[in-house]
């Protein structure tokens, strides 16, 4: 059973939920300061956290099922390119497109019961978060193949995660909760765009269109990351200058070294595709490293996991400066 579990909770890249929990744990920060409810929060953040994973697998079996369609596609190849994370389980045969249709059902659903009833306990501002953010979870698979992914997951991560969790929480919609979210936003982005700079190659031969393949080259497309990390650290001085929290948010500045290391390690993988960053302390959490190098993958991996630790340390680091603006 709890193999069976595991498998199904790796399918669904469980990897990835920390992005979605270290931002719901911003914006219930500072609800929970402004007289927020802490169990419709908390509440809120199951149906967020099974939206996501749905998600995940909803966009693996649209890929897959791109995939398959392709005249020079072949599983054993596919499977041999460590690089290529997305799909695998299905590809393998661990899974069928059935019950991967079955799981992502499954996860839609409890996310629906609680959507439904926050609706009768909140109001129907609710319905509007909760359509808003289904679009995107059923269309972001097209969207990511036509150079909306980034602008897919900013509104996802922002304005519909802060609003929303902001609003069943106070049951008030509020301009600070969207400008509160901006920060958090941008370092979640810069993870789904760490993934597409890597995946530039591949994603021009699946056809599929992103801003990063937009450039000539894989180094070209880094100034769009260097943007992106420079907006996302000058904005934190928006929460202060618009009075939504006190100077102590600005204690996030102190993971600007993680942001330049990881610009550092995308230009080394630019440079060598198959180039593995030293491990260092401020790395971590890395799980599963032993599968990860059993495959190969150190290079891909790594990185995704040094862009995603750069927004866990980012957004506990805004918590921290919202509860100590409120002592």
């Amino acid at each position: 059973m709890l193999n069976k579990l595991s498998t199904l909770m790796d399918c669904s890249r469980i990897f990835s939920l920390p992005m979605t929990i270290l931002s719901w744990l911003v914006i219930f920060t500072y609800s929970l300061i402004n007289s927020g409810n802490a169990w419709y929060g908390i509440l809120c953040l199951v149906g967020i956290c099974f939206v996501h994973l749905g998600t995940n697998i909803l966009d693996d079996f649209f890929d897959y099922k791109s995939l398959i369609k392709q005249v020079d596609f072949n599983k054993k190849e596919y499977l041999k390119n460590s690089q290529k994370t997305k799909c695998r389980y299905i590809i393998s045969g661990l899974l069928n497109e059935k019950q991967v249709l079955e799981l992502a059902c499954v996860y839609f659903l409890i996310a629906s019961i609680i959507g439904l009833f926050f609706y009768i306990k909140c109001g129907t501002p609710v319905l509007k978060f909760a359509a808003a953010g289904g679009a995107i979870a059923v269309l972001y698979s097209l969207l990511s193949k036509i150079r909306l992914s980034e602008i897919a997951v900013a509104l996802a991560y922002g304005p519909i995660l802060f609003g929303g969790v902001n609003y069943v929480m106070t049951q008030t919609i509020s301009w600070e909760a969207f400008v509160l979210s901006i920060p958090t936003m941008i370092m979640t982005v810069i993870l789904l765009y760490i993934h597409t700079v890597m995946d530039f190659d591949y994603d021009l031969k699946e056809g599929h269109l992103t801003v990063a393949n937009a450039f000539d080259s894989q180094l070209d497309s880094l100034i769009v990351l260097k943007i992106f990390l420079i907006l996302a650290y000058i904005s934190i001085f928006g929460i202060c200058i618009f009075d939504i929290s006190n100077w102590q948010v600005l204690t996030a500045l102190i993971t600007i070294p993680l942001g330049i290391d990881l610009y550092k390690s995308m230009t080394d993988f630019a440079l060598d595709n198959n180039s593995v960053p030293a491990h260092k302390w401020y790395h971590y959490p890395m799980e599963n490293m032993a599968k990860i190098e059993e495959l190969n993958a150190e290079n891909f991996m790594i990185r995704m996991y040094q862009s995603r630790n750069l927004m866990i340390y980012f957004a506990l680091f805004l918590t921290l400066g919202l509860i100590l603006s409120n002592l």
